[in-house]
């Protein structure tokens, strides 16, 4: 199996036990927070586009999300989701997946993974 990037927070449950996961099964993982090295512009706008749009990557039952002001909750382009992600990287789901296939997936089942992995 190759290379797989995840990216989260240190202290996510849900990250925690991705890793976990998918080191038991003997998985090479490397794993970026990204609140100490933010994401890149150009790769979240791909992978909102790979997702099906920013609505999927981002996590919008957050408490970040539901402690936005009302009018930051509609941005209308990839830069206004841009920006509000540079400022609340929190809002990306967790965790990001990136596998060798170059696919991403957001979130963490042990179902989806082990279909990933299958491929």
């Amino acid at each position: 199996m190759d290379h797989i990037s995840l990216y989260g927070l240190n202290r996510c449950s849900t990250c925690v036990k991705a890793r976990k996961w998918l080191e038991e099964q003997g998985v090479n993982v490397s794993f970026t927070d990204y609140r100490d090295e933010p994401l890149p512009a150009e790769s979240l706008a791909r992978w909102s586009r790979e997702l099906g749009g920013w609505k999927k990557l981002v996590n919008r039952a957050s408490m970040t999300w539901r402690n936005l002001p009302e009018q930051r909750k509609t941005p209308a382009s990839d830069d206004e989701w841009l920006q509000l992600i540079a400022e609340y990287p929190t809002l990306v789901r967790r965790p990001l997946a990136i596998w060798p296939d170059r696919s991403v997936t957001v979130g963490f089942s042990e179902k989806k993974y082990q279909e990933k992995l299958a491929h």
